[in-house]
């Protein structure tokens, strides 16, 4: 498993790397076929909460889904070992989850799933004039919003769901492979899941 550590805005010392690449020798007990862990530390010096002047991002490589956790704190060391702790709970959750829900899995295997994209850098040079999803904003306005586009590979209920717990997000949106249609899978109570499929002419006119 090879562990990828970088910094942004300041040095990664020897020790911290050192620190890192032990602590993530224990990931490969909980997530197999592990190629690549990418650790990235930020540092916001001029944060107004010295409890967030430092981000640690992990993020974990296999041919499965793409897992990642991330955290903030006044330390790095601090920051790392939250996100450590938040990315093993992740790949608990993935597996008690495909434990309690196996009649979910039908004939989908992870090993078809793709990797959720990443998120691209937002560019801070914006234009004087812009246009942000059909809206004209005039240079840093308060009106934010943010229009992104990414392929879809259709995916099982099973497949959607722990796309959702690995990246430990709430919901997840999808393309349903069964019925083509745009869908959300997202967290109710517990291990309780709850789904949203839009019902959308082309879908329709396809299964037709």
């Amino acid at each position: 498993m090879d562990v990828l550590v970088t910094g942004r805005h300041l040095q990664i010392p020897d020790d911290f790397r050192t620190r890192a690449e032990e602590k993530l020798a224990s990931i490969e007990k909980l997530k197999d076929r592990v190629i690549r862990v990418e650790v990235q530390v930020t540092a916001h010096p001029n944060k107004r909460q010295p409890d967030q002047s430092t981000h640690v991002e992990i993020t974990l490589r296999s041919k499965g889904p793409v897992v990642r956790a991330e955290a903030s704190a006044e330390d790095k060391n601090v920051a790392f070992d939250h996100a450590l702790d938040r990315l093993k709970a992740q790949l608990r959750r993935a597996s008690d989850r495909r434990k309690a829900h196996r009649g979910l899995r039908g004939t989908g295997s992870l090993a078809g799933a793709v990797e959720a994209p990443l998120a691209e850098p937002v560019d801070d040079e914006r234009p004087e004039v812009r246009k942000v999803a059909g809206l004209e904003v005039h240079g840093d306005g308060p009106l934010v919003v943010r229009e992104k586009f990414f392929e879809a590979v259709p995916l099982t209920l099973a497949q959607a769901l722990d796309e959702m717990e690995l990246v430990g997000h709430d919901f997840f949106l999808y393309v349903d492979a069964e019925s083509k249609a745009p869908s959300v899978v997202y967290r109710r109570k517990a291990y309780d899941y709850g789904v949203l499929h839009l019902s959308v002419e082309g879908a329709r006119a396809e299964q037709g």
